[in-house]
């Protein structure tokens, strides 16, 4: 298990990115990406950020572009915000656990649908 320190700059770290793409990228541009989660390495010296965008694939695809492209300039914005020894490298990474939760609640409304209710025995 993570220390404590950890798991508080990982919401740190998490909340301050959050709030840096939002004030940076415009939604119709890059669609409404979404911080998951953020996992940092022990010598809190790297991070990956794992995101999700919603929006058309372009927008996805164009989002994450974005997010690579400026990935120098949000480690500034997040080493002014967080004071640390070091500002972690940041990596993004895409998260798809939404789209999975979504198939899956999907599928279980679709077998609700076709399992008549005259089959379940009280």
């Amino acid at each position: 298990m993570a220390s404590l320190r950890l798991q508080r700059v990982r919401e740190l770290l998490k909340r301050e990115i959050g709030e840096a793409i939002r004030r940076e990228f415009h939604v119709s541009e890059a669609g409404l990406i979404t911080v998951n989660d953020v996992d940092v390495a022990g010598d809190l010296k790297s991070a990956t950020v794992f995101i999700s965008i919603l929006g058309n694939p372009d927008q996805q695809k164009r989002g994450f572009q974005l997010l690579n492209e400026h990935r120098v300039r949000l480690q500034g914005f997040i080493g002014r915000a967080v004071v640390l020894k070091y500002t972690p490298k940041l990596k993004f990474a895409f998260d798809d656990s939404i789209v999975r939760g979504n198939r899956v609640l999907q599928i279980i409304e679709e077998l609700e649908k076709t399992t008549p209710a005259d089959d379940i025995e009280d």
